[in-house]
């Protein structure tokens, strides 16, 4: 099983969602992934209810979660096969920073991907909406 750090394992940790993965602790930060500080570090927006999500940011969730998983299962062997933890911690912040552009495409910051995860976490209407247009792509 892939260990994974925790800023990989908060963007695909959903109970209802994801794959059981562990996590370990290893915070992202924008020297260490050498994106712009804007991207890691926006504003986080206001609470979210269910019934504020628009159909268009759901489905903004939805594709950048996907990709996310993607990204982690593409590179699943190299971490499994990574020799050292150097070598595992570099390919884990190859796919953070692919995630996190990925989410970034999709139309979302990283504060509203986690906000709308957390949020498919804890209200069951709203996680039932993001895993019925889940399982339409799948």
């Amino acid at each position: 099983m892939v260990i994974l750090s925790t800023s990989l394992w908060l963007l695909i940790s959903n109970a209802g969602l994801s794959a059981e993965l562990p996590a370990q602790p290893l915070a992202l930060t924008a020297q260490e992934s050498n994106l712009p500080l804007e991207i890691l570090e926006e504003p986080l927006p206001s609470r979210l209810s269910a019934s504020d999500i628009s159909s268009e940011k759901v489905n903004q969730f939805v594709q950048a979660y996907l990709h996310v998983l993607q990204l982690i299962e593409q590179h699943e062997g190299e971490l499994q096969g990574a020799e050292t933890d150097l070598e595992a911690q570099q390919v884990e912040r190859q796919v953070e920073v692919q995630a996190l552009l990925a989410i970034k495409m999709a139309g979302l910051t990283q504060q509203e991907y986690l906000q709308l995860l957390g949020l498919a976490n804890v209200d069951p209407e709203f996680g039932e909406r993001i895993a019925a247009q889940l399982q339409e792509l799948i």
